[in-house]
């Protein structure tokens, strides 16, 4: 009997079909059950709606970023709808509704302005905390202009920051500092001419510091705290600086003539005074000998005086008996003796060897 091929086929067809089937069932009942599909699909619907919250919520926070870090030297300023609130806020993190508030963070810690006719400090900028500002040209008291540099160091006060930045905004220092500092400037310069300037220069320093002091202290709410005044330079026109130092060289020549003066006259004190030592010196010695002289002479007449006052008519007799006694015992030596009597009777006081006379004379 022949073989139909197709059905064949169909039937070997079939029973593969067959075969796999079973191969899946063995499969499904050793596999744990499975979930219901519409349950599958509930869960996935919620996961996604809160994946999708959490993300706007960290996107709005990095967005809109509700917060701030206040560090130490700051306070916060926060403003809800435009108005600013009074009470600063402290260093910390610090929070706001976005849109509604906002927090504007201001420095409190000492800053400058520099008022200099260079570009030096500008280029620092506001991160450090340092301006630059145009020199102050003013006019002395006779109308010539001089230019003033200096630096002025200040804080924001930090328990009045609010009002101060609601008054005077974000320039709050350019507002106060920067004329206040001009003004008292220029009425103290104008003070002065301007030859006076370098000598008085820290009493023009010390006007200028009580009087930038007293206008800040003025202002309503105390916004700012001065912490000091330096006076750096004080420029001058050329003519001023020429006519300046033309005084101060003549002011160094009479200083030296007059030095060389008083040296002469030093010298020449120190000449009359060694020579009135001198003199004084020589005065003394001749008053010395003088008076020994005077002494000496003194002391002879008082002798004289006394053995005058000793001899008598006894005294002088003795006296003469004496002498004679003494021609005598020479007569007896030599006979050819000469005697020569005083007249008046006095002793006698020459006496002649004739015999040696003679001999000399044959001689």
């Amino acid at each position: 009997m022949p073989i139909d091929l197709n059905e064949h086929l169909k039937k070997k067809t079939q029973n593969q079909q067959n075969d796999r089937n079973d191969f899946k069932k063995d499969i499904r009942d050793e596999l744990p059950p499975r979930k219901n599909s519409n349950n599958f699909g509930n869960f996935s619907s919620k996961n996604i709606a809160l994946l999708i919250f959490s993300i706007v919520v960290v996107l709005g926070l990095f967005v809109l970023k509700p917060f701030v870090v206040i560090n130490s030297g700051e306070v916060g300023i926060k403003v809800t709808a435009g108005e600013y609130d009074k009470i600063p806020l402290q260093p910390g993190i610090r929070f706001f509704i976005p849109i509604i508030q906002k927090i504007i963070v201001v420095d409190t810690k000492v800053r400058a302005i520099n008022f200099s006719g260079t570009e030096d400090m500008g280029v620092l900028g506001k991160n450090q905390g340092i301006f630059r500002n145009d020199a102050i040209s003013v006019m002395d008291s006779r109308g010539l202009t001089v230019s003033i540099e200096l630096t002025v160091q200040y804080r924001l006060n930090p328990q009045t920051a609010s009002l101060t930045l609601a008054t005077y905004g974000p320039s709050w220092e350019q507002i106060i500092i920067n004329p206040i500092v001009r003004d008292v400037v220029r009425n103290v310069i104008g003070r002065y001419p301007a030859e006076d300037l370098p000598t008085k220069r820290n009493e023009i320093a010390k006007l200028i510091d009580e009087g930038i002091r007293s206008d800040i202290a003025k202002r309503d709410n105390q916004p700012v705290e001065l912490s000091s005044v330096q006076l750096r330079e004080i420029v001058l026109p050329m003519k001023i600086k020429e006519q300046i130092e033309k005084v101060q060289i003549a002011r160094q020549e009479a200083e030296r003539v007059r030095y060389e003066v008083d040296r002469s006259k030093q010298e020449a004190e120190k000449v009359a005074a060694l020579a009135k030592g001198e003199a004084d010196a020589n005065r003394i010695k001749a008053q010395g000998s003088a008076d020994a002289i005077i002494i000496e002479a003194k002391a002879k007449a008082s002798a004289n005086k006394s053995i005058a006052e000793s001899l008598n008519d006894k005294l002088l007799r003795l006296r003469e008996i004496e002498v004679q006694g003494k021609f005598n015992e020479a007569l007896k030596e030599n006979k050819d003796a000469q005697i020569f009597l005083m007249p008046g009777g006095a002793v006698p006081n020459l006496w002649v060897d004739s015999k040696k006379k003679a001999s000399s004379m044959k001689q």
